[in-house]
């Protein structure tokens, strides 16, 4: 899912540094006026949490390999606009630090992986659940929000990838970036999600939130949200 350097041309790196700067302000000026003080610390757990699933790989066959992002359970505990943050502050810190996503590549990685995801994510647990509370419902809606989210995450990633022969080319008509067409990118980035990582995050959003209702269900900002909607 973290595009390295290389991959994507100027034409498209360029813009999504701008979208993704755009995201981030807008989301700190969210959060300084709807996070309360008793749930900054939980900023800085959300974003710790995203860092570690993200390094837990998970092969499958092809020789690569692909990871759990968390962005979906933190738009649905803190709102998608923390969760820009959240996840944003983990992949500019994993560019830099550890190599993993490249420096040219962070707006479209954030782009991914902290903007589209979480609002995904977010948008598609309260179009299942509605305003019922009924816990199967629940469960359903949870899983679902981690599984399209991180599957609709991966698909953007296969469209950047697809569309760089279109945009970016050789006078001899050879890519100058990622080679393949969106004929072969999105469908190979789509697959392995929808059989193998998306389902992992899906379940991963559904364990974490079932706990959050047990011990602290008044912290989930989606179910407050549905809430105020009914009301």
């Amino acid at each position: 899912m973290h595009i390295p350097d290389g991959y994507l041309s100027p034409q498209t790196y360029i813009p999504l540094y701008g979208v993704s700067i755009a995201f981030l302000g807008i989301a700190l000026k969210k959060i300084r006026e709807d996070l309360s003080a008793k749930h900054i610390p939980y900023l800085a757990m959300a974003a710790a949490f995203s860092f570690l699933v993200q390094m837990f790989n998970i092969p499958i066959p092809g020789g690569t390999t692909g990871h759990a992002v968390g962005a979906g359970i933190i738009a649905l505990l803190l709102g998608p606009w923390t969760a820009v943050i959240a996840v944003s502050v983990v992949l500019i810190m994993q560019a830099f630090v550890f190599g993993d996503g490249g420096i040219t590549a962070i707006g479209a990685n954030c782009f991914n992986m902290a903007i589209v995801m979480p609002f995904v994510a977010y948008w598609t647990f309260i179009l299942l659940k509605g305003f019922s509370q009924n816990t199967a419902r629940v469960t359903v809606a949870a899983f679902f929000s981690g599984y399209v989210g991180l599957t609709a995450a991966a698909v953007c990633a296969a469209f950047m990838f697809g569309i760089q022969p279109i945009i970016a080319a050789g006078p001899d008509g050879m890519p100058l970036y990622a080679p393949y067409p969106l004929s072969i990118a999105i469908p190979a980035m789509a697959v392995e999600h929808l059989f193998v990582f998306s389902i992992v995050e899906g379940v991963m959003t559904v364990a974490l939130l079932k706990y959050f209702l047990k011990n602290e269900s008044t912290l989930i900002y989606a179910m407050r949200e549905a809430s105020r909607e009914k009301v």
